[in-house]
């Protein structure tokens, strides 16, 4: 029989921090196998790939990645050049699992469905961390078992959206109106331009997402004046992705959330702020979202198109026989909720961590990359890549390397540090604050005043 010793570590996803785990543990002589779903490496990201990252090259390869690819002839792209999906995936990802230490450690078309512990379930205690775990890997040719020494958890939230419904459950007939609502980043200007020009499109979210969303419908209606486009947030707070504009030191992440908080302020985007959707409806052959405002009952439309870009959320099936600790609200690691929670702050970066926040009570369980974060927004690749590092470092017994986390994020130039309901009531209202040149208390002030409109257009918004 082989021994625990002798098995691999599994790295349940074969995205960017995936990738990243299995070439830090490549490089510590840790046998390593990596389970992708898709057909090919960071399959999620190609449905993405239209999309241009806000930050770097710099900022968007590990370096234990690099390493191996060095090593077998790769060209590094332009440091200060920014990257689509497609080219991350084409430039970088591809030519990683190409190289011959990855090949050796990847199978892709494979779907972990369930881990456990082998001989018990979650309730056994008795000599549980000498146990080895157990994958059950769903593959074209059926269902296998495999064992692994450890596992990372790297499999990301990408499949798994918010609803559009408020409370956190699919709003009333939003499956049965499927056909017309889209998820997270739709190609507007590409692929599924034919969905969106020329029509009436509510986009629902307050967060990056979102606004790629808006300002690709308002180049698509550059060319025809038809496409109209409507904004949805449950927040009043818009401040996180209006961004800190020239204090964010991310240049493009500064001048998208300008160039959003223009297309509110100008036209041709119309905002409905603190609005939490309740249903869809199909009124004549199109589409009215009802909801509530804080002034009561709220309906949005008739419009043909919605974009539900809410965010993400875990999966936490596949690990429901693990013994996982968990933010209670954020499904984070719990050590991670306080220091990410959106309820509480709106900082662009978070302190560093490494294995010991990324652990489980589960020993050799870890969870890292965006799934690490939970519900929690914003998350960065550099994030992902040290916790890759600290979490191999720790499996090869190297403590020192493992607790030395040296990430620096690169700030957004927004923290605001105070609960949502007291910002109400502060120029990070009604939309964040208004432009310095704007005698204005905040966005919905600003746009109130720009119609001519009397007094505070904050609150008569709110």
């Amino acid at each position: 029989m082989t021994t625990q010793s002798e098995l691999p570590v599994a790295v349940i996803g074969g995205g960017p921090i995936g990738l990243a785990a299995a070439a830090h543990l490549v490089a510590r002589g840790i046998p390593v196998k990596v389970y992708e779903a898709g057909q090919q490496v960071a399959a999620n990201i190609r449905e993405w790939g239209h999309v241009r990252l806000f930050s770097p090259w710099r900022y968007n390869i590990d370096e234990a990645a690099k390493t191996i690819l060095l090593r077998n002839g790769w060209q590094e792209p332009d440091a200060d050049h920014l990257p689509t999906g497609a080219e991350l995936h084409a430039e970088y990802l591809e030519p990683l699992a190409a190289t011959p230490e990855m090949a050796a450690v990847i199978e892709t078309q494979a779907r972990v469905t369930a881990i456990t512990r082998r001989g018990t379930d979650k309730v056994g205690s008795k000599d549980r961390e000498l146990r080895s775990f157990v994958l059950f890997v769903e593959t074209a040719n059926g269902t296998r078992r495999d064992l692994a020494r450890a596992v990372i958890d790297a499999s990301g939230t990408w499949n798994q959206p918010n609803p559009l419904g408020a409370g956190g459950v699919p709003a009333d007939g939003e499956h049965a109106l499927s056909d017309r609502i889209a998820y997270g980043l739709p190609d507007v200007l590409g692929r599924n331009r034919n969905d969106y020009a020329g029509k009436t499109t509510l986009v629902v979210g307050a967060g990056y997402s979102a606004a790629d969303v808006l300002l690709d419908l308002a180049k698509l209606r550059e060319d025809d004046l038809r496409t109209s486009i409507l904004w949805a947030t449950r927040s009043i707070n818009l401040s996180r992705v209006y961004g800190g504009g020239a204090a964010d030191q991310l240049p493009a992440r500064g001048e998208l959330g300008e160039s959003l908080r223009h297309l509110v302020q100008n036209g041709p985007v119309t905002l409905t702020a603190g609005f939490a959707a309740a249903a869809v409806r199909a009124i004549d052959g199109r589409l009215v979202v009802e909801g509530e405002t804080a002034q009561g009952l709220h309906r949005i439309g008739p419009v043909d198109r919605i974009v539900v870009s809410t965010g993400q959320r875990p999966d936490l099936s596949i690990t429901r026989e693990l013994r996982l600790d968990l933010d209670p609200w954020l499904e984070s690691t719990k050590a991670l909720g306080p220091l990410i929670d959106p309820n509480l702050h709106s900082c662009g970066s978070v302190p560093p961590h490494g294995h010991r926040e990324l652990s489980h009570p589960e020993p050799g369980f870890y969870t890292i990359g965006v799934k690490s974060y939970g519900r929690a927004p914003t998350f960065l690749l550099l994030t992902g890549y040290e916790q890759a590092r600290s979490v191999a470092a720790a499996m090869a017994g190297d403590m020192q390397a493992a607790d030395d986390i040296r990430l620096v994020l690169p700030e957004t130039g927004v923290c605001v540090s105070m609960p949502e309901r007291e910002l109400a009531g502060s120029s990070g209202c009604c939309g964040g604050p208004a432009p310095a040149a704007v005698d204005a208390c905040c966005v919905a002030d600003a746009v109130a005043k720009d119609a001519g409109k009397a007094g505070c257009g904050c609150k008569a918004a709110a």
